[in-house]
């Protein structure tokens, strides 16, 4: 059922389109490290934002460092660190990859806008960076990511289709991802657009470093302010908080549909098991990979031209080259065509004793 991304890739593409600025700068992008020309054994610094999503550590990290292997011949190096949500920590990160002199950085910021200064330091040391995930401020050489208002978009639009008919019978309550973080302004847009007139929203929240106990705490607050009865739907950004979200609600004694992103294990758990309605499946290894490549390139110094051939704008910076990549609305309809086929979990992951018979009722075996 991979309809489910008719619209992403298309979507995907017209935004990164729209930011599309001249061949020369395109060029002026790649161009922008003073690096010489490597074989190689270059050193790839990664620097992630936290660990509190299972993304970073199961996904993202070791599908980097496989492609930087393969495309390097083996001879490549990854250096690693996690800032655990503490931009202070990652900026001095920065400092240590461009003492230890890494070839190029791909940096997945804390707070897009704190990180400013570190990317130049980097880029004055002739270290290029490639913004991974969230657009960072400065002057990045790369960027990947998913089209983030998209995003917004489908969880918006899976909610409307959770509701149905019981759109405006009562009142969803918004849980956003952090203030810090640029891409949860773009899921809040891209909902608030499908969602805006169709739903009584009764309360909102950015929810600060995107900790499921932050949502969680959240949700008590929403529910005593609203009254359990007059809650319908709950809009969560990521499957993280939609966990810390549940528990509120199991708690009240209340079972609505709830979003997600990012497919965690314990997200489709709760898929198959009913307690959540979808995720937004976001698959990690066209990314990593993307990453990877920029990467691996920048510090070999060759051009982007042809890994990027989307263009997008940070609030610093115009015409980054940059690769967008195309998501799936998840539910339980496809779980097998997405999550499965794709080997980002194998069956046994998934239909541990708990889930066996939801599994078998659905087909997933």
């Amino acid at each position: 059922m991979r309809r489910a991304a008719f619209a992403v890739a298309a979507g995907a593409m017209a935004v990164s389109l729209a930011a599309c600025g001249s061949a020369k700068e395109s060029g002026d992008k790649s161009d922008s490290s003073s690096s010489a020309k490597k074989g190689d054994a270059i050193k790839v610094g990664l620097l992630l934002p936290e660990n509190q999503t299972a993304r970073y550590e199961k996904f993202d990290r070791p599908l980097i460092e496989k492609k930087v292997k393969e495309l390097t011949n083996g001879k490549g190096t990854l250096q690693y660190a996690n800032a655990k949500q503490d931009a202070t920590t990652q900026a001095q990160q920065v400092e240590t990859m461009i003492t230890d002199k890494v070839d190029v950085l791909i940096v997945d910021a804390v707070d897009s806008a704190a990180i400013k200064n570190s990317v130049q330091k980097a880029k004055d040391a002739g270290i290029p960076v490639v913004a991974y995930d969230r657009l960072a401020q400065g002057p990045i050489s790369g960027y990947t990511s998913f089209d983030n208002t998209t995003v917004g978009k489908t969880q918006g639009e899976a909610l409307l289709a959770a509701l149905g008919s019981k759109a405006k019978s009562g009142k969803i309550v918004m849980m956003n991802g952090s203030s810090t973080d640029p891409n949860a302004a773009q899921f809040k847009a891209g909902a608030h657009s499908v969602l805006d007139g169709k739903v009584n929203i009764g309360k909102e929240y950015d929810t600060k470093d995107w900790k499921p106990e932050n949502a969680n705490a959240n949700m008590e607050g929403a529910i005593s302010a609203l009254g359990k009865k007059n809650v319908v739907g709950v809009y969560s950004a990521n499957d993280g908080m939609a966990g810390g979200i549940i528990t509120a609600l199991k708690a009240a004694g209340i079972s609505v549909p709830v979003t997600g992103q990012d497919a965690e294990l314990a997200g489709v758990q709760r898929i198959i098991a009913g307690e959540q309605f979808m995720s937004v499946y976001k698959p990690y290894a066209p990314e990593a990979d993307a990453a990877a490549e920029m990467a691996v390139a920048l510090a070999q110094g060759k051009s982007l031209d042809t890994v990027a051939k989307d263009k997008v704008d940070s609030p610093t910076d115009k015409a980054i080259p940059s690769v967008i990549v195309a998501v799936v609305s998840l539910t339980k309809a496809n779980i097998n065509d997405t999550v499965i086929k794709d080997g980002v979990y194998t069956v046994s992951d998934i239909c541990t004793s708990a889930y066996k018979a939801k599994c078998d009722a659905l087909g997933i075996k």
